[in-house]
């Protein structure tokens, strides 16, 4: 399995998206465009990614009832989206009215995955959620139920990643935020990783934002977690 970096682009315009992308390598291909963006502009955002061949990862992680969520597949998938999150948490009639939709629009669908437990999260959050079970415990029913439901892949934190590949086996995409170099600023993540461990553990994807485009040479600092990724 070979496994591809997505930036997360974390701006408030579709004007700042440009000199990002050419900051980086072009063998980065994936951007991740998050709430900030699509609500300051809506899908006028991915006219700079469509316009520089990449692929958009869209994370929305839609959580709503299920003919709500099933039309915005619908309208993503026009939009030539390439991947797209749900929340785990709208329960297996949301997801698989979600899948159905994306099944429907052939060729055109995106890829589902499904948001478990945001990587913000720890033990003490789920207890004051009123989530009785452990987090591990919680994040991997949600995520067999996803998958079950005919949802494409899960986003987990990296510490889940291998678990899940036990779980639910090869074929899902996996893809894991919370990644940060060795020795770098774990923000406001609490569960984090290096690109290598998160490799290892059987993740498809990988997201790094601040760790690279925060770097004094983003170029440098994409192309050094990419070596990482390939070395892993």
């Amino acid at each position: 399995m070979n496994t591809e970096l997505i930036i997360a682009i974390d701006v408030a315009t579709p004007e700042e998206v440009m000199p990002v992308i050419n900051s980086l390598p072009d063998e980065v291909s994936f951007y991740k465009v998050g709430l900030e963006l699509f609500i300051s502009t809506g899908p006028a955002a991915f006219i700079p990614f469509k316009e520089k061949g990449k692929r958009i990862f869209l994370d929305l992680k839609l959580h709503d009832i299920p003919r709500t969520v099933a039309r915005a597949v619908k309208t993503a998938a026009e939009h030539g989206v390439d991947i797209l999150t749900v929340h785990a948490g709208g329960g297996s009639d949301m997801l698989r009215a979600a899948a159905e939709a994306a099944r429907e629009c052939g060729d055109k669908a995106p890829k589902l995955v499904a948001v478990t437990t945001l990587t913000s999260l720890n033990n003490d959050d789920l207890i004051e959620m009123g989530v009785t079970r452990g987090l591990s415990e919680h994040t991997l029913a949600l995520g067999k139920m996803a998958i079950d439901a005919g949802i494409d892949g899960l986003v987990c934190s990296p510490h889940e990643a291998a678990a899940f590949r036990k779980l639910i086996g090869d074929a899902p995409i996996l893809i894991t935020p919370g990644i940060r170099p060795a020795g770098g600023d774990a923000g406001d993540q609490k569960r984090i990783a290096t690109p290598s461990m998160a490799v290892e553990a059987g993740s498809s994807f990988l997201v790094v934002g601040r760790p690279i485009l925060e770097a004094d040479d983003p170029r440098e600092a994409a192309a050094a977690i990419i070596k990482e990724m390939r070395g892993a």
